[in-house]
């Protein structure tokens, strides 16, 4: 049992790092598609720029073409009238002609390399968006398989914690029993045993006293109805607590009001005990189960509540038995606590949830630190109990 317990949970694990794994790649895939989107937004912004930059030089070549034009006219000009111009004049006019040329080529090769650099952008432009689809896409079918992938997954992983819970529980249970019959043996040995040890001794007692000191032999006789009266109400605590026999006898209002009793007067807790109920619609294992659930419940409230009051109702309408507990003690984590790892009183709890859950019924617990617990469980009665 112990080595299935471990496969199931290295199959939970294994289930869960894929799922996260696949959830991982989803999220990686969408980041691609992030980031391809922010360059798509980057490439065209400086596509718009080189735009401007390439219409503004456009511009420019046309006004120095127009220059240059005037430019050579005047050259033309001066070079047919070099008589009657100065050696400064055409000087100028040849040096004008020729920066205007030389600034046109420079001029166009700079809107030369200004369109590579658009025509690159654009087809990078063109190769993102190709991206951004694609990833859209295959974000869109992770998406979808991650939809099926998690929910069957998740399905096999709750079943697999499912066997893996009751493979716990198992082992629990068989360990709460050695518990049991070490609790039951210890008690015994402290007190019936004890007490039938000293019932030895004082009955020794007695039959040497009763020549020698008829006073002295009535006190120890006296000692020795004591310890068996003690002797004989641990004996029927050890057999209540097994067993309580007033189920079968008195019903199960009679032996939770026997219970309650001393519960209140062992911790001073008052308990508001109302019922609405007939035993004899209840079957055995039913009303078994019901009382355990007061029991454990009581119990957790005695070690851990610090309650100062108790609110118990019971009552049996529209063929379901419904028992409500509310406490106004220190509370407590339920998510926690129903944990089968958590401790005493969590496998308390996960044994009152698994015994409602066998009679087909519902448990509903609700708490929080410092506001007390309020336990609720519905059990329907089967059609002979009907």
């Amino acid at each position: 049992m112990y080595k299935l317990g471990l496969n199931a949970k290295k199959m939970n694990d294994i289930i869960e790092s894929t799922i996260e794994i696949i959830e991982k790649g989803k999220n990686e895939i969408f980041e691609i598609a992030e980031s391809a989107r922010n360059e798509c937004k980057r490439i065209k912004k400086e596509l718009e720029d080189i735009q401007a930059k390439a219409t503004h030089i456009i511009n420019e070549v046309d006004s120095l073409e127009i220059l240059e034009k005037k430019s050579r006219a005047r050259l033309a000009v001066v070079s047919k009238n070099f008589k009657e111009c100065t050696e400064q004049d055409i000087k100028g006019a040849y040096e004008e002609a020729n920066r205007l040329k030389v600034k046109i080529l420079l001029k166009r090769q700079e809107e030369k390399d200004l369109i590579k650099q658009r025509s690159d952008l654009e087809k990078r432009l063109k190769d993102s968006y190709k991206v951004v689809k694609r990833a859209e896409n295959l974000v869109s079918q992770v998406g979808v398989a991650m939809g099926y992938l998690s929910g069957n997954l998740k399905n096999v992983s709750e079943q697999l914690v499912d066997i893996q819970q009751k493979e716990v529980v198992g082992i629990k249970v068989i360990k709460a029993q050695e518990e049991e019959r070490q609790r039951v043996a210890r008690e015994i040995h402290d007190g019936p045993a004890q007490s039938m040890a000293n019932v030895v001794i004082k009955a020794e007692i007695c039959e040497k006293l009763f020549d020698r000191d008829m006073e002295k032999a009535k006190a120890q006789l006296t000692e020795l109805k004591d310890i068996v009266r003690c002797s004989l109400k641990d004996v029927r605590k050890i057999i209540y607590d097994l067993r309580p026999m007033s189920l079968d006898d008195l019903g199960l209002i009679p032996t939770v009001q026997r219970f309650i009793l001393n519960f209140e007067e062992d911790t001073k807790v008052e308990v508001n005990f109302s019922a609405n109920i007939k035993n004899e619609y209840i079957n055995s294992i039913t009303q078994l189960s019901v009382f355990r659930i007061i029991q454990e419940s009581l119990n957790n409230i005695r070690k851990y509540a610090k309650a100062s009051m108790v609110v118990l109702k019971l009552e049996s309408i529209h063929n379901k038995i419904n028992l409500l507990i509310i406490d106004d003690g220190i509370g407590f984590n339920p998510q926690h606590k129903l944990s089968t790892n958590k401790g005493e009183s969590g496998f308390g709890l996960f044994i009152m949830k698994e015994r409602v859950e066998l009679l087909k019924g519902k448990i509903d617990i609700k708490s929080n630190e410092g506001k007390g617990t309020r336990i609720k469980v519905t059990i329907p009665l089967t059609n002979m109990e009907e």
